[in-house]
């Protein structure tokens, strides 16, 4: 599937291709991309399969995510770019790193999920099948659990790009609560093994929030810089400076 993309930065100038997580958005780095990274970036990034405007058909595996971003890259001409994900998208670019390691320069992982742990993955798939939908975005931000130490002002406006008003007023997220489900299901199995990390890989995470454990960092820190930061899950709320900064001097 070719994915719907948001676009930021000069076409001519180095490409970096940026994933989001499940139930986010392409827009998610828009504010990175707008005050920083496109100043020196062509930022490119997808809505993944079942999420924001691209197409929400199955099937929802690893396997058709890293198929539909390399359809997408082809389609927008760019041979080798610079990968960033966020969550799953940090798993979508190991994946991608272990299949179609030609297609990357370097990588960058920031809060990766890696893998979810199979009874966490399990109760989150459950909660997902319900209708996302909310009284307001003050609500929905309101029952964000990753969002600890964020700047609001941020993630409000983040948040309002991904919904739709509904006609009794109510917001709904802009995701298909199968595919969320099932990309959970995906995060409960074994990512592939820091080895096919052979490209230059930055590994920025937050170890307040513990979705990096351990047995990660004792793996994928041998191929990887580690950098930490203050917060919780959503870095880009919650450490936008440090994140901004960090990513910008490691693709320079």
């Amino acid at each position: 599937m070719r994915l719907h993309v948001y676009e930021w930065g000069d076409a001519d100038a180095p490409p970096v291709v940026c994933l989001h997580g499940v139930t986010g958005f392409g827009g998610r780095y828009k504010q990175l991309a707008e005050e920083r990274w496109a100043k020196r970036f062509h930022v490119v990034a997808p809505d993944l399969r079942g999420h924001g405007h691209s197409g929400w058909e199955p099937p929802w595996t690893v396997a058709t995510h890293v198929a539909d971003l390399i359809e997408t890259i082809d389609d927008l001409g760019l041979e080798q770019p610079d990968w960033v994900g966020h969550s799953f998208g940090g798993r979508l670019v190991v994946e991608l790193a272990a299949r179609h390691p030609e297609r990357m320069r370097r990588a960058v992982l920031l809060d990766p999920a890696l893998n979810v742990l199979p009874h966490v993955a399990e109760h989150i798939a459950t909660l997902e099948l319900a209708e996302p939908v909310w009284e307001s975005v003050e609500e929905y931000l309101a029952s964000r659990t990753d969002a600890g130490g964020m700047d609001t002002a941020r993630a409000r406006a983040d948040l309002a790009l991904h919904v739709d008003t509904l006609p009794d007023g109510r917001i709904r997220r802009r995701t298909s609560q199968a595919a969320v489900a099932a990309i959970y299901g995906e995060l409960a199995t074994a990512p592939p093994p820091a080895d096919v990390l052979t490209m230059p890989t930055l590994l920025l995470y937050a170890p307040a929030y513990g979705l990096v454990r351990d047995e990660h960092i004792a793996e994928y820190g041998t191929r990887a810089e580690l950098v930490t930061v203050d917060g919780m899950h959503m870095v880009m709320w919650a450490a936008f400076d440090d994140v901004a900064d960090t990513v910008e001097r490691f693709l320079s």
